[in-house]
């Protein structure tokens, strides 16, 4: 009725989108080999929808009236479906409870503003009326930002941007666009590329996350080392707060004292309400080419990395995943037949003669863009800086399937749901220098919190978004809970998250790369940034949003919500 599509209540995605496993031969022995789960046992679908019981809507009759008259009525929904969908992000504890149908609170009514003026009357009548206001993009979030607070007597208004989706003009000489900040990633795509630009952002969340979502969490994509991270692409901004509009012009620099726009970066909604913003925008590379390449070890990739980051190349890609990732990534292929069967087998006998232990080859992606000139030269930097670490090259087949198959990887955790798996993910990112220290520390604590739950699990990771002095790392790990009970799966899923998530401090990281703080986050908040720091961030939260209307809850630790 509204225009707006949704994802799944459930899961990721769409419905009618889904991993399945019959046709990856090998991926059934991996997981029982690795944790434990047949995929052949019988499943655990979600449930029906109209077996939840949702709480009814505490919507009273004159803010439902002020915020009719504020966005029309037919875009006022109170319906159960929409507000359930409003009530989580997509993290694994969204998910266990949602499918649990944990539902103690969701938002009681959800609008969907079709310009900023009726954004601002939204904000306008929470604040007056003392409700809660929650921002939201595509709903993909998995740092917990979404989740209604657990507190009595307010009101909680979920204000969804989905209508809000258009590129409003291109700057062809400063090379900007002015974007709606409710717009998805392929639409935003779909509309610069047809006036021959792109914005180079993509996430793994690309095709189910917004840019107002973006800005709000400080997002990185794929393609990050070539059009930087979101914090580097936005320029300008219209961010709604009570009563008033931030305006910030897209400037290319400034010296205008501590800045708005980084204020407002990562702000989750605490600041106000992004309406638009001012982005970079380039011309649609001619050339556009990702080649895979196989390292014999992950110390000899990680010192590849690190070398080309220091060179005259310029990829807008850069990863390497450790073995276990490898291993993972090889048992989710398809069977091979004919020709392209025997030449692996073929590379995979020689690199053994080699004396290549197979089980530590880890796959790398490096990606190119330009000219053709630029991207020859690219190259050959690469490829000599590969070949001195020992590595090879396997071409652009497989670089061609990972960039066809690379927004696919969040449908495996709905898979793993279904038959009896958690799986989760931790990212960070440190200096050159301790990223060795950070991913032995991690792996070490995740193995040692699989321990003591008892359980088989599994934990991988790959590098990512590199920078002058350093790189993310994103771990993926996943283990059977070993029970039923779903308050207990949540409290074995702490477990192994939290040790992750302390081993990034511990060896000198950060909580959160790209995903945001949240909820889930904000525990380690004040040993990220100290306890000055957040003194700072609760100083200007306050400052903005004295009532707490504005997502309470996320962003800062609970013990200095006031």
């Amino acid at each position: 009725m509204n225009g707006v599509t949704h994802q799944k209540w459930w899961g990721w995605g769409v419905e009618g989108v889904a991993f399945h496993h019959e046709d990856k031969p090998k991926l059934a022995p991996f997981v029982l080999d690795k944790v434990g789960i047949d995929l052949h046992a019988p499943g655990t679908p979600p449930p029906a929808f109209d077996d939840l019981a949702v709480p009814a809507t505490r919507l009273g009759d004159e803010l439902a009236a002020t915020l009719r008259r504020a966005v029309g009525e037919d875009y006022l929904v109170t319906a159960d479906l929409d507000r359930v969908v409003h009530t989580y992000g997509k993290g694994l504890a969204d998910l266990v409870k949602v499918r649990a149908g944990h539902l103690p609170r969701v938002p009681d009514v959800v609008v969907y503003p079709g310009d900023e003026d009726e954004v601002r009357a939204v904000v306008d009548a929470v604040v007056a009326a003392d409700a809660v206001l929650i921002p939201f993009g595509g709903g993909s979030n998995i740092s917990g930002s979404l989740t209604p607070p657990a507190e009595e007597g307010r009101v909680v208004v979920s204000l969804d941007l989905g209508r809000m989706n258009r590129v409003l003009e291109v700057d062809e000489a400063a090379g900007l666009a002015r974007v709606q900040a409710g717009v998805l990633g392929p639409d935003l795509e779909d509309q610069l590329g047809a006036r021959g630009w792109t914005m180079g952002h993509q996430p793994d969340s690309f095709r189910h996350s917004t840019l107002g979502g973006w800005i709000a969490t400080r997002s990185s994509g794929m393609q990050s080392d070539k059009y930087g991270d979101i914090a580097d692409i936005t320029r300008g901004l219209r961010v709604v707060q009570p009563g008033k509009v931030v305006v910030l012009r897209p400037l290319p620099s400034t010296s205008s004292g501590p800045s708005v726009r980084e204020m407002i970066l990562g702000s989750e909604g605490r600041l106000g309400v992004v309406t638009e913003a001012w982005v970079n925008v380039h011309r649609v590379p001619e050339n556009r080419e990702i080649i895979a390449y196989l390292f014999p070890t992950w110390a000899a990739g990680l010192a590849a990395m690190t070398e080309i980051s220091a060179s005259d190349a310029a990829p807008s890609v850069t990863r390497v995943s450790d073995a276990n990732e490898t291993q993972f990534s090889l048992a989710t292929q398809k069977k091979s037949r004919g020709v392209k069967s025997k030449v692996s087998k073929a590379l995979f006998a020689v690199l053994e003669r080699r004396g290549w232990d197979l089980d530590q080859a880890c796959l790398s992606y490096i990606g190119y863009e330009g000219g053709k000139e630029r991207v020859a030269r690219e190259k050959a930097i690469v490829g000599k800086i590969v070949k001195a670490h020992g590595g090879i090259k396997l071409g652009t087949g497989p670089g061609a399937l990972y960039d066809q198959k690379k927004f696919d990887t969040p449908y495996i955790r709905d898979f793993l749901l279904d038959v009896g798996g958690l799986a989760d993910v931790s990212e960070t990112a440190a200096p050159w220098s301790k990223l060795m220290d950070v991913y032995s520390g991690s792996v070490r604590a995740a193995r040692e919190a699989f321990d003591r739950l008892g359980v088989k699990g599994f934990i991988m990771c790959h590098l990512s978004h590199s920078y002058h002095s350093g790189a993310c790392l994103y771990f993926t790990f996943a283990f059977p809970p070993g029970t039923d009970d779903v308050e207990e799966q949540l409290a074995r899923y702490w477990e192994v998250k939290s040790a992750v998530q302390q081993s990034f401090i511990d060896t000198g990281a950060t909580i959160s790369h790209h995903h945001g703080v949240g909820t889930d986050h904000a525990h380690w908040l004040e040993e990220d940034i100290s306890e000055a720091g957040t003194d700072v961030m609760v100083a200007l939260l306050r400052g903005v949003d004295p009532g707490r209307n504005l997502n309470p809850g996320t962003l800062i630790p609970a013990q200095r919500e006031w």
